[in-house]
This record gives structure tokens, sequence and C-alpha cells, in this order.
């Protein structure tokens, strides 16, 4: 059963001003409520992130996929015949329109200098068109559910046959007997995952799934309360998550990793980093005042890898850590999601250039779970902003 969100008065009383009075919040809206959901919440004290009423975590080491992405747009952990049947609207949906399949090559060919994420954009943008997507507002529960598991199906499909495009290797369809960890790393790789592979991925698709009113969430549901289709708010979404400071970090962690060269480096190179003022890529968080809860658990899948390449990171991580205690002391800076997610989708064979559009796979059903949750609400997400420049009017002539 889905717990009821406890109702936020003060929220709703600024929601429904309508003066003209200003109300000053902290930059980057800093503990700001903008919204209330039941989906899920970030508790940055704690080191504690869930999904509804369930540890993500928790979720992310012991159930697959499917089971999660019904408890995110459905509120429910599935059945056994629910599972079945959401097994089998996700095939379903998998396909993709022949009018999209024929142009994923030109796409592949046109953003190959672009970021890794621009394909996706173009190619989404193609397939919201092809199946006719309608605005949230014009459409009932079932019809906005029903795109919803749409984009979330197709968005690995359509990564895949993107990346083996812009390398000149042929597309692989999905194949009905593979769930949707395995089904993304085939169409990616031409290979089935190994036990150990799929338990990492599956786990670490799982943890992207939400967030938060982090950035892309939250462009994700202002497109959204406009009444837009459900296509447009996840583009919009992608464009944020585009951003090096939003999803780019797990290739430039292991960027990192790569520059620092070997263990007798690590000290100086640190040291010359952090005295310098260049941000360390997968370390820190807005959020986390402690361990990032993600973090802990891909360090440890990282572990069940093993080798020099884990030994090595968790050396980097030690030792980065204990120069910011020094170097800035009294900050709660902590290893974040990014720095293990690199070392764990390298072990996978998962390409770098794959890193943030994997991340993108999760997240998309995150997104469409908000999505679905604000266009419920008519109410449209329309914040001001205070004018600071030159007093008008004045004269041009």
């Amino acid at each position: 059963m889905t717990t009821q969100p406890q109702q936020h008065q003060p929220a709703r009383v600024v929601r429904d001003r309508m003066d003209d009075s200003l109300i000053d919040v902290p930059a980057g809206l800093a503990g700001v409520v903008a919204a209330e959901t039941a989906i899920g919440d970030v508790r940055g004290l704690e080191g504690f992130y869930h999904y509804r009423q369930y540890s993500a975590v928790e979720l992310a080491t012991r159930k697959p996929f499917e089971d999660v992405w019904h408890l995110m747009i459905a509120g429910s952990l599935p059945t056994d015949a629910e599972r079945e049947r959401f097994a089998a609207d996700v095939r379903a949906a998998r396909s993709l329109p022949v009018t999209v399949q024929a142009e994923l090559p030109a796409i592949a060919a046109a953003t190959a200098g672009a970021d890794s994420l621009a394909g996706l954009r173009a190619a989404l943008a193609l397939a919201a068109g092809a199946y006719g997507f309608a605005p949230l507002y014009d459409q009932d529960e079932a019809g906005r559910r029903q795109h919803a598991i749409t984009v979330g199906a197709i968005t690995p499909v359509l990564l895949a046959t993107l990346h083996r495009a812009r390398n000149g290797l042929s597309p692989i369809p999905p194949r009905d007997d593979l769930d949707h960890a395995a089904n993304y790393y085939w169409m990616l790789t031409g290979s089935e995952p190994d036990q150990r592979q799929w338990h990492a991925l599956n786990a670490y698709l799982i943890s992207t799934i939400d967030h938060g009113f982090n950035a892309s969430t939250f462009t994700a549901r202002v497109i959204a309360s406009t009444g837009a289709d459900l296509g447009a708010a996840v583009l919009g979404a992608l464009g944020s998550l585009s951003g090096p400071l939003h999803g780019g970090a797990p290739s430039r962690a292991l960027d990192t990793l790569d520059a620092i060269g070997s263990p007798d480096k690590i000290d100086g190179w640190v040291r010359n980093a952090v005295g310098s003022g260049q941000r360390m890529m997968g370390f820190g968080h807005p959020i986390y005042r402690t361990e990032d809860p993600r973090s802990a658990m891909l360090k440890e899948i990282a572990r069940g890898f093993g080798g020099a390449r884990v030994d090595f990171a968790i050396e980097v991580e030690r030792s980065v850590l204990a120069i910011l205690a020094e170097l800035k002391p009294g900050r709660a800076l902590h290893t974040n999601v990014e720095f293990f997610a690199g070392v764990v989708m390298e072990a996978c064979d998962i390409p770098r250039e794959m890193f943030t559009p994997t991340f993108a796979t999760g997240r998309m059903i995150g997104w469409t779970a908000h999505i679905l949750e604000q266009a419920a609400d008519s109410k449209i997400i329309r914040p001001s902003s205070r004018y600071v420049g030159a007093p008008p009017p004045q004269p041009f002539d």
C-alpha cells in the first residue's frame, strides 16, 4: 500500500500567494520545499535515501529492476501476477517504430562529436512524434502511464543502438527472454552479462532511479506542470543531466585515476589538485553530510570484482578523504556515487562514453514517475525573479 505524503502547510501557502510581494530564498533554492511527493526522499544528515517506503539500497541489492520500476510508477511492489503483466508490457514497448529505426544511423553520425546524451535527445524527440505523444494535460492516467512505460523501455534500446552505430557496429535487437538490465547489456555489448555483472548493473540502475528534487528531476516536473507531453518533459531532464555538475562525473572520476597513474603518485597529485582549487570529481555532495549510501553500496560491489584497478581506486579514495580532511577541515566531504560508479561500470565492460547514458537509463524511470505525479496537479510551476539591472524606464535615443 502506498503511504500518503504528509501535508506541509507552509509550502502550500507560498504556492498560492497571489500578491506582488517576493520571498527571499537561498541560492540554488537549497532547502526550499517546492512541492510534495510520495515518490521518495533523501535524508542527507543520515546518509539514507528511499523509494516510496523502502530503502533504495535494499531495493538495489535485493530486487530486479522491473519490480522497482513498478513501485515507482504504480506505487507498490508487484505481486507475482502484476510482475508478469508489467514485464510483458515492458517487453512489448521495446519495439521501435520503423521510422525511428531508420533514422538512428543518421542521428548517431550527426551527434558523434557532441555530448554523450545528444543522440538520445534527438532520438527521443523523434520517437515522441512517431508515437504521437499527446499533452499530459489532455490525457487520462492510463494514457500517461503507458507513455511512461514506453519511454522507459525504449531508452536503453536507443542508447545501445546509437552507440553501436557510432562505432560501425550493427544494431542488436532486444530479447524477450532477458530482463531490463541484462537486455541493455546484451544490446550494448552483444553478450549476456555473467551473474556478477548482472548484479552490479541491476543494482546500479536501481540506485540511480531517483534522488530527490535534483536539477533534472525538477526540470522534468516544471515542464510537466505546463501540461506538455511526456517526451518534452524527459527531453528537458536530459538536457539538465548533460551538465558535468550533474550526471557527467562517473567517467571524470576514472579520468582522475588515470591521471594519478600509480599508488606512489597519489599523495602528490591529490595535494596539488586540492591546493590549486581543482574540483575532485567523485567527492562531495550538496545533500549528504555523511557517506553517500550509493557510494558505500557500489564500493562493496567493486570489491566483489577485485583486481588491481579496484584496489587502486580504494587507495585513492582513502588518500583523497584524508587530504581533504587535512586541507579543508570542518567541511563534510565524502565519496559520492560517481567515484565507484565508474569503477563498477568499467568492471562490467561498459564503455566509458556510456557511463552517463547508463545513468540516464535508470534515472528515466524516476523522471517519468515524477512527471506522472506532477501531471496529477494542475498548478503550473511559476516562480518569480528579482530584477537587479539598470532601473527602467530609460530613454534610448
